[in-house]
């Protein structure tokens, strides 16, 4: 069932910006779209700085904003290379609000497709602020210019069960054109849910996920009574960031390829085991949070 809906003009990506985010208040259902300035861009840029900015100006400054607050606050943005296919690195997305471990504010990095297709959407960031007063989905739309709010209950709350029908819902037979954003039951009963963004394994026909891990952000989600974002686009072009100097970006990108394919099998092996070889580089420098911080490494 439809709670909301928000329509808007399909732009175009100009220079890796659409110069607007989405703002989504839950308590109230209210939808709309709030301007990028070119201080926004030249001072933070996209990703964590537009985040940081969107939660700074979200917050009252009379008092301290807990984590389950409803003023709490909860941005995802990818960059302005956002989506680029040629650039390594180019598909993460930031997310920031204030984390159920600290009451700080937290910033976690994740894989998957929903920072850029929010961005092709026509939407630099997503801002959501409020509690819904039931379980609700949050669809972005970008190929018919909508955001729908909708009735949330009866769907299961097992990530890797929802997932799988939210991508047969909204995506149908292009599953690849949708993204899910979602928290499970885990996250209900912790500080330190993470968040899990889908993509469409093609190849596999399979939807697999990536994790924001850090700072308990699922549990946030969950908190607000968001059972899932889904962000839509199927109009995927090489250029569709449209960047101010598509060969030199093309050339960059390029260099940073080819650098990895022959570095990291020898250093890192970041394709093969992933951020967990950190384990090792972080003892060899006494980084690691050792006995609760009493050491930096295992002695």
């Amino acid at each position: 069932m439809k709670i909301t809906e928000f329509t808007y003009s399909l732009g175009k990506v100009e220079k890796g910006y659409n110069n607007r985010t989405l703002y989504i208040n839950l308590t109230n259902n209210q939808i709309k779209s709030k301007p990028v300035t070119q201080f926004m861009k030249d001072t933070f840029i996209g990703g964590r700085g537009f985040n940081l900015w969107l939660l700074w100006n979200a917050l009252p400054k009379d008092r301290k904003v807990k984590w389950d607050d409803s003023e709490n606050t909860m941005c995802i943005a990818c960059g302005p290379l956002g989506g680029t296919p040629m650039y390594p690195g180019s598909g993460k997305s930031i997310v920031v609000a204030i984390s159920p471990l600290t009451d700080s504010i937290i910033d976690s990095n994740v894989g998957g497709y929903f920072g850029p297709y929010l961005k092709f959407a026509g939407w630099d960031a997503l801002e959501m602020q409020g509690k819904a007063k039931s379980e609700v989905i949050i669809f972005i739309d970008g190929d018919k210019g909508k955001v729908v709010i909708e009735d949330g209950e009866g769907f299961p709350s097992e990530t890797h069960l929802l997932t799988e029908i939210l991508t047969e819902k909204y995506g149908g037979e292009n599953k690849r054109s949708v993204s899910v954003v979602s928290a499970g039951s885990g996250a209900e009963h912790t500080r330190f849910g993470c968040l899990n963004f889908s993509w469409y394994d093609s190849s596999r026909k399979v939807v697999r996920y990536k994790q924001a891990g850090r700072g308990g952000t699922g549990t946030v989600l969950r908190n607000k009574k968001v059972r899932a974002i889904v962000a839509k686009f199927s109009n995927l072009t090489g250029r569709i960031n449209n960047p101010a100097d598509f060969d030199l970006l093309r050339q960059v990108g390029t260099a940073y390829s080819k650098e990895i394919r022959m570095l990291d099998p020898k250093q890192h092996g970041m394709a093969v085991v992933g951020t967990t070889h950190l384990v090792d580089i972080m003892n060899d420098f006494d980084l690691l949070p050792t006995e609760n911080f009493k050491f930096g490494s295992h002695q």
